[in-house]
């Protein structure tokens, strides 16, 4: 039987009802998915392709799940001899380089924690989470700006204890490279080294908007609610090249590249780039490397559409999904004429995984998120807690008094009061609206809070606010989204000037924008600065960021 009939109730349905009733996922005890997934597929079939992997010079790799087995043990190996252990943090900055794999594979097979992040965090972003999350190694990339904040940031992380590189030797750096290759033979964890399924695996930081990043904590069974988002709204297979658009410092990546894929026996593709999207090199890819199934968020089918598609042979790809931001009916139309396949659209969180779908045995509605997952019990409450009428705007919830799914978050890391804000009396607040119409489909509306989604990245307005106020020339700001055709959002600073600056210069906004890229991520900075008198305030002095929405939209 293979690994994914062994996880589940059964595989065949007839209808969604038949799915939403019947499909369950089997949580084994103490579950772990480099031991139970990865090494199983070695052992029983060492040469099953598990990745293909190219960059932007030509490079090529392809891995299969022998060797991915073999690569994790020996990074397991290194990793341990510098200290690593059950419940240490591990970040993770290696862009779409597979040492990922390596590294996330041999972080689970030693019961550590790993936090992915994004390449693009800065100084203050790097030194916020070390102490946040008490960061005990850091692996990365060789890049000269990624190493050099690094290395400034562990002067203030008084737990940041060892630095590996990928890549050329470095003074005071662990090199991955020689680590794994002078690696002792690997002897798995016992006893109380061991994981649990309730120990935490993943940690992701995810953009709030009244605070700082919120760190997102998922146990051991995670990797489990990843079998809907692959198996059944992907619709990967063995034998299939699946493609997700995504980095690997994003949530994203192990919805498309790792867990649900290989626990379906599917191979994952990979292509590492540093320049700019270009759909040009996308379609190549795709074209090039016979993908069969391909996920990305609309921003990059918007960018699709827009080109020659006559030119490229998507024969090979049978299957298409998005989610990450709101699809529009346009998008999807345009997409499906030029291609003959439809936009399967879904939602979900970095604290849970697929909640809501469109799945194969429903009719695609273009703009519509589906219906919910079997996994999640999913409904919509009004501000007053009362489960909204068809056609009404409320908030998505998900009901977890019974059986607590796998794949939902296990709380906010060291913040009890945020958690136990967002689960009440059993309930899960998402903090998306939407509404469901007759038939039972959700259409999304808007977040309840002030994130902003640009080209699938969430963006908290509290942190590009922080950045903007240490510029010299801001006494005030505010940040909001407003719609943009291409990225779906971009950011917008709403700025009050100092009195020794003038409004209306547009070489000062260019200066505030330049500002924030340099002080944090890149994709973070206002591409919009608007100058203004005063801001729109409650009558306590709270800023009224409704009132500038309504302005832009």
């Amino acid at each position: 039987m293979s690994i994914i009939g062994k996880l589940t109730t059964k595989l065949d349905f007839s209808s969604y009802e038949d799915f939403n009733k019947n499909f369950r996922v089997k949580v084994p005890e103490n579950f772990n998915f480099a031991y139970d997934v990865v090494d199983v597929l070695a052992q029983e079939q060492p040469n099953l392709k598990a990745m293909v992997w190219t960059n932007e010079d030509g490079d090529y790799r392809e891995f299969t799940f022998g060797e991915m087995k073999e690569y994790s043990d020996k990074a397991a190996s290194f990793f341990s001899s510098l200290g690593i252990g059950r419940g240490d943090m591990v970040m993770l900055v290696l862009k779409r380089r597979y040492e990922f794999w390596f590294s996330i594979l041999a972080l689970h097979k030693l019961g550590a924690i790993c936090i992915p992040a994004t390449h693009m965090l800065t100084y203050d972003d790097l030194v916020y989470r070390n102490n946040a999350a008490s960061v005990k190694m850091i692996v990365a990339v060789d890049n000269d700006e990624i190493i050099k904040n690094i290395e400034l940031s562990k002067e203030k992380s008084p737990s940041l204890e060892k630095l590996v590189i990928c890549g050329k030797e470095k003074d005071g750096w662990a090199n991955f490279n020689k680590g794994i290759e002078d690696a002792a033979p690997f002897k798995r964890p016992t006893g109380k080294d061991a994981s649990v399924n309730s120990d935490v695996s993943l940690l992701y930081f995810t953009s709030g908007t009244t605070n700082f990043p919120k760190m997102v904590t998922h146990d051991f069974t995670y990797p489990l609610g990843h079998i809907t988002t692959a198996y059944f709204w992907q619709r990967v297979r063995k034998g299939g090249l699946h493609y997700t658009v995504a980095d690997t410092g994003w949530g994203k990546a192990v919805w498309g590249k790792l867990y649900g894929q290989w626990i379906s026996e599917c191979a994952v593709f990979v292509y590492d780039y540093t320049a700019k999207f270009n759909p040009t090199l996308l379609l190549e890819m795709l074209e090039k490397h016979k993908i069969t199934s391909f996920c990305a968020p609309p921003t990059i089918y918007r960018f699709i559409i827009r080109e020659d598609l006559s030119k490229y042979d998507l024969s090979s790809l049978e299957y298409c999904t998005t989610a990450g931001e709101p699809l529009s009916e346009e998008v999807s139309n345009a997409f499906h004429k030029l291609t003959g396949l439809k936009l399967a659209e879904g939602f979900g969180q970095t604290e849970t995984t697929l909640s809501l779908a469109n799945y194969e045995w429903m009719k695609l509605r273009p703009g519509s998120m589906g219906k919910p997952s079997p996994s999640y019990h999913v409904t919509l409450l009004s501000p007053d807690n009362v489960i909204c009428e068809d056609g009404e705007i409320g908030e998505i919830v998900i009901n977890i008094k019974g059986e607590r799914p796998a794949g939902l978050f296990t709380g906010y890391y060291r913040d009890e009061e945020k958690t136990n804000s967002v689960i009440v009396n059993g309930i899960y607040h998402t903090g998306d609206m939407a509404w469901r119409d007759e038939d039972g489909y959700y259409w999304f509306v808007g977040r309840s809070d002030d994130v902003i989604k640009c080209s699938g990245y969430r963006i908290g307005t509290f942190e590009v606010e922080s950045v903007l106020m240490g510029h010299p020339a801001i006494v005030e700001c505010a940040v909001t989204g407003v719609p943009d055709e291409i990225r779906g959002q971009v950011v917008k600073a709403t700025v009050v000037l100092a009195k020794e600056y003038k409004p209306g210069n547009d070489e000062l906004a260019e200066d505030i924008k330049r500002y924030v890229k340099k002080v944090t991520a890149p994709y973070k900075y206002p591409r919009i600065v608007e100058f203004v008198d005063e801001l729109p305030k409650t009558i306590s002095g709270k800023i009224r960021r409704v009132e500038l929405r309504k302005k832009d939209n």
